[in-house]
Formats: structure tokens, C-alpha cells, sequence
């Protein structure tokens, strides 16, 4: 279905259309006007006969056979020719049939010269005179033009022709069969080019509409490589055909905009967390000492920690934004080192066991996992996906870790017993702010900041973090990193 809907294999399609419409109607008349010539050319020489059969034998020969015909039709091939004279009372004067074995022939000519218009009157002064035969002064009357007919016999088909003298009757059959077999000749190769000539034409018009989309397959490949990093992607219009230019300056308009939009963005989000850490720091640093004057147990005290959480919160979220803007950059620095991941991962398993004791926790973590990366950030990816396998858990659930390396990647694996995911909000996981079914996280600490952070940390390392399509009742994410 997406090839049939292919804008070139349309151009294709439509070519081949056009252009197999036009020439099976070129084919058709050519073959009606070659067809009408021959039938004119058969009909010119039965008059002829017809005219010379009326003529008497010259003395000492028999009456003319009308076996000439194939060579004033143009063919070596011998036509069958039924002849048939009678005289002014209908008596039968001479007859030859090429086909005796087509009696039916015969009734074919009778009819028609029934049917065939009277003779010309001949003036009382003038002694009946054959047809053909000169007189001094007075040319001899003309029988009117005959009419030629095809008919059919259960052997033949023939072309007809009779005519009325007024001394004699003359009916002339010529067989089709030749001219039938050379049409069919020039309707195969009809047949046969045609056909060819439509796939001549449809791969042109493949090559051709190839050509000149050739901008719009340079426009797609622009817009595959856009992405934060790449809003700086132009495509060059001077190489470009006049159709295309405007769409190209249009969409290159559109990538400045962007571009500049996007960094005016990650500009603010850079400078407003640079410009709020200070304030923070200064106001965490100022609740801390306050609580160190404060009565211990007071309301002022149990303010002051709430106060100071939320300062840590904001804190947690100005980090964040941080790395977002850095990460949307690419300029997320990365300090690498090598990662005892079984190690980062027994640490983290051991938190877990601390903040929920009631969770029965799964492991399967080979010993000596090795990787090249940031271990502060992948602490920060890994404490983000245990922390949401306890905040979306069950009360008494479970949470099983599997990590597994080959030659070039180590894979691990969180998975939590959980409700389940609705179908619109797996695709939608990875969004900033985006929280998901309240159903699951109305009770739930965040801001859906993690998620989006921890795949662009993997992303930093040349890994994938994604949503494992795991069976109902559970949740899973994949983290993905290269070994080197």
C-alpha cells in the first residue's frame, strides 16, 4: 500500500496511461485505415473485374478467369474468386469458383445480383450493345456504380460485389482470408510493441520523475538530520530547479526560526538556573542556620525543615534544568572514567533495601560490568529508574534487577510490579513535565522531570533508555550502553 501510494510510481503509472491510451488509439485507427485501404483497393479491382467480365471472349479463347487478382492486390498469395455471369433472362453464361467445395458461395451472388440496381435504359434507335464495346459518336450508357458487401459462408468470408448490364448480369466474390491474416499479423505487432513501448515509457517517466524529486529526497534527508544539535542545517537553493526554490527558502526560513527560538530557550533555562542558584544557596544556607537557633520541637522549627525541603526541591529541579539545557546543547560535559557498573549497582540495591524494606527485591547481576562513562550521572540514571520502581509499586510488590554484557553493549533491566501503563502514556514517558495518568501519580512526588533527564544522560554516552513492552501488571525500562 505505501509503494502504491508513491508519488513517483504515480508519475510512472499516469505516463504509462497516457501514453498507452494514446497509442492504442494510434494502433486502432492505424489499423481501421490500413484495413479500409485494402477493402478499397479489393473493391477498385472487383469493379474492374466485374466490368472486364461483361466483355465477350475474344474468338478461339475461354471466357476469362479471374486469377489475376493477387497481383493487383499486391500479395503471392492466391486468392479464392467465385465468378458468376448470367444473361439478360437470368441464364447462367459462364461461372467459376476458386473453392468448389464452398457451394454456398454461389447463393451469395445470386442474392446480390438480385439485389443489385437495373441496367440503364437503351434509347429505341440504339441496338443493345455490350458493355465495354466502343460506338462511333455515342458513347455507351454507364450501369449505375455497384455497392460491395462481406458476407459470410460456413467456410469464407467474401467481399461482394454485382453488377447489371443491359445484355448481361455479372456477380464477383473474392475471399478475405488473405487481407483478414495480414491484419492479424499487424494486430500482433501491435500487440507486441505496444506493450513494450508502455514499459519504455513508464521507466522514463520513473527516471525522469526521479530526477525531479531529487530536491524533495534532499529536503527529507535535511529534515531526518534536524534535530537540536542540527537546527543549523540548510539546504542550498541555487543548484535547485525554479519549483522547488521557494519550498526550500520557505523551510530554511522555518529552520532559522527555529534555531533561533531554540536557543533563546536554552539560553533562558541556562541563565535562569545559573542566576537562581546563588539565591538558593543563600537561602538554604540562611534556613540552616536559622534551625540551629530555633527551639527544638517548635512550629517554628517544623516550618523552617518544610521551608528548607522545598529549597532543596527547587534546587533538585534548578540541577535539572541545568543538564536539560546542557544535554539540548550538546555540551553536556561528561567526565569519564571506568564504571564498576555490578559494584554502582549493589550500592544502589542496598538504598533501595533501606528506603522500602516491604519490597521483595529480585536480582541477577553478573560480577566485573565494566563501561566508560560519567559515574556521578549514571548514579543519577540508575537512583532515578530504582526510584521510580518504588514510588509506582505496589504496597507489598516487587522489584527485579538483571544486568547482562556482551562485546560491544551492557544492558540493564528495572522492572517493578505496577499498574499498568495506558497505551497513551507510554509514548509520552519521556516528555519534560509530563506526569502521566493521575490515577498513578496523584500521590506521587515529582515534577516529570527524571525520566526525560535520565534518557538524555544515556543519550550523552552513546546508549538508549526506553520503556520495556513488558506483560500487564508490571513496568520495566532498558538501559542500553556501549562498553568502549
Amino acid at each position: 500500500m505505501k509503494h502504491l501510494r508513491s508519488f513517483r510510481l504515480r508519475i510512472a503509472l499516469l505516463s504509462a496511461a497516457l501514453a498507452g491510451t494514446t497509442l492504442v488509439g494510434f494502433g486502432a485507427i492505424s489499423w481501421f485505415q490500413i484495413y479500409n485501404a485494402k477493402i478499397s483497393r479489393l473493391d477498385a479491382e472487383l469493379l474492374n473485374q466485374l466490368i472486364r467480365a461483361n466483355r465477350p471472349p475474344e474468338p478461339g479463347k475461354a471466357p476469362l478467369r479471374p486469377e489475376f487478382l493477387p497481383a493487383g492486390l499486391g500479395t503471392n498469395t492466391k486468392i479464392p474468386v467465385a465468378l458468376l455471369v448470367l444473361n439478360a433472362e437470368g441464364k447462367t453464361v459462364y461461372e467459376f469458383n476458386s473453392l468448389s467445395a464452398d457451394t454456398e458461395v454461389k447463393n451469395l451472388l445470386v442474392k446480390r445480383l438480385e439485389l443489385a440496381p437495373a441496367p440503364p435504359d437503351v434509347p429505341p434507335q440504339r441496338r443493345p450493345v455490350i458493355f465495354g464495346a466502343n460506338q462511333p459518336g455515342q458513347p455507351p450508357p454507364r450501369p449505375t456504380p455497384p455497392q460491395f458487401v462481406t458476407e459470410k459462408t460456413a467456410k469464407e468470408t467474401w467481399r461482394i460485389g454485382a453488377l447489371k448490364f443491359p445484355n448481361s448480369q455479372v456477380a464477383v466474390a473474392v475471399s478475405l482470408q488473405p487481407v483478414n491474416q495480414e491484419m492479424a499479423s499487424i494486430r500482433y505487432i501491435f500487440l507486441v510493441l505496444i506493450p513494450g513501448a508502455l514499459l519504455l515509457v513508464a521507466a522514463g517517466a520513473w527516471f525522469v520523475s526521479g530526477g525531479a524529486l531529487r530536491p524533495i529526497h534532499e529536503l527529507t534527508g535535511v529534515i531526518q538530520q534536524v534535530t537540536v544539535q542540527g537546527l543549523d542545517q540548510r539546504i542550498p537553493s541555487e543548484t535547485t530547479d525554479l519549483e522547488f526554490v521557494e519550498l526550500i527558502q520557505v523551510f530554511n526560513q522555518m529552520l532559522e526560526r527555529l534555531e533561533r527560538s531554540f536557543t533563546q530557550a536554552s539560553r533562558f533555562s541556562a541563565d535562569a538556573a545559573h542566576e537562581l542558584k546563588t539565591p538558593l544557596t543563600i537561602l538554604q544556607g540562611e534556613l540552616e542556620r536559622s534551625l540551629q537557633q530555633v527551639e527544638p520541637g517548635s512550629d517554628v522549627q517544623q516550618r523552617l525543615t518544610n521551608l528548607l525541603d522545598e529549597v532543596h526541591r527547587l534546587s533538585t529541579i534548578m540541577r535539572k534544568l541545568l543538564l536539560l539545557s546542557l544535554a539540548d546543547a550538546g555540551k553536556m560535559g561528561l567526565y569519564l572514567v571506568d564504571v564498576n557498573m555490578s559494584e554502582l549497582l549493589q550500592e544502589m540495591i542496598e538504598d533501595v533495601e533501606l528506603l522500602a524494606p516491604q519490597l521483595n527485591v529480585q536480582t541477577d547481576i553478573p560480577d566485573h560490568l565494566q563501561v566508560k562513562g560519567d559515574r556521578d550521572l549514571l548514579m543519577q540514571v540508575i537512583q532515578n529508574l530504582l526510584s521510580n520502581a518504588i514510588k509506582y509499586n505496589f504496597a507489598d510488590g516487587w522489584i527485579n534487577i538483571q544486568a547482562r554484557q556482551t562485546q560491544k553493549t551492557l544492558t540493564i533491566t528495572v522492572t517493578n510490579s505496577s499498574k499498568d501503563i495506558l497505551p497513551s502514556d507510554r509514548d509520552r514517558l519521556f516528555e519534560r513535565f509530563y506526569r502521566g495518568d493521575p490515577a498513578r501519580t496523584r500521590k506521587v512526588e515529582g515534577i516529570g522531570l527524571g525520566l526525560s533527564l535520565a534518557r538524555e544522560i544515556v543519550r550523552a554516552h552513546r546508549g538508549e533508555l526506553a520503556l520495556n513492552s513488558s506483560t500487564s501488571g508490571q513496568t520495566g525500562f532498558i538501559l542500553t550502553l556501549p562498553i568502549a
